[in-house]
């Protein structure tokens, strides 16, 4: 069966948004060992990936309520929901979070062990990759939790209103 170029490139896009949602966190995993302006890259690419997921939230918002009253509040709380959601899940708590991790292994390897820097570094930065997946869920949930218990009451507010 021949796909359409659409679908076949699909896959490949999904993996590469994919991949730059995570791009921050790699980056700080490799802070030990690259420059940092790599890892300053790395959120660069990770906010575009933030922003382009906000705008195809609005976008899709905007065909949804098609002429509808109150068609630019929706589209505007699907945007800025998005954009914080994606914001604070996707770049600032796991990015802090995977600083914190290795600048804390780096230092307990440091204290603890003799091994040579280049291995503290090379131990902390696989240590930074490996907890990558364990924090996904519980950020996405707090983050949930925070939205709902905040923002996302001023929404509700909003659609109450119209």
């Amino acid at each position: 069966m021949d796909l359409p170029r659409s679908d076949v490139m699909r896959p490949n896009c999904i993996y590469f948004c994919v991949a730059a949602g995570y791009a921050n966190e790699v980056g700080e995993a490799f802070r030990a060992l690259v420059p940092v302006s790599f890892v300053w890259g790395s959120y660069a690419v990770s906010t575009a990936y933030v922003t382009a997921d906000a705008v195809d939230k609005g976008k899709k918002a905007a065909v949804v309520h098609g002429d509808n009253p109150g068609r630019t509040t929706r589209v505007a709380v699907a945007v800025v929901d998005t954009f914080v959601w994606q914001a604070l899940a996707s770049v600032i708590i796991p990015g802090f979070t995977i600083n914190r991790v290795c600048a804390a292994s780096l230092y307990l390897l440091g204290r603890t062990t003799k091994w040579p820097l280049p291995v503290r570094k090379w131990t902390t930065t696989a240590i930074g990759l490996s907890t990558i997946p364990f924090i996904i869920t519980p950020i996405d949930r707090s983050v949930d939790f925070l939205l709902d218990s905040s923002l996302r009451k001023v929404y509700k507010e909003t659609k109450k209103e119209e």
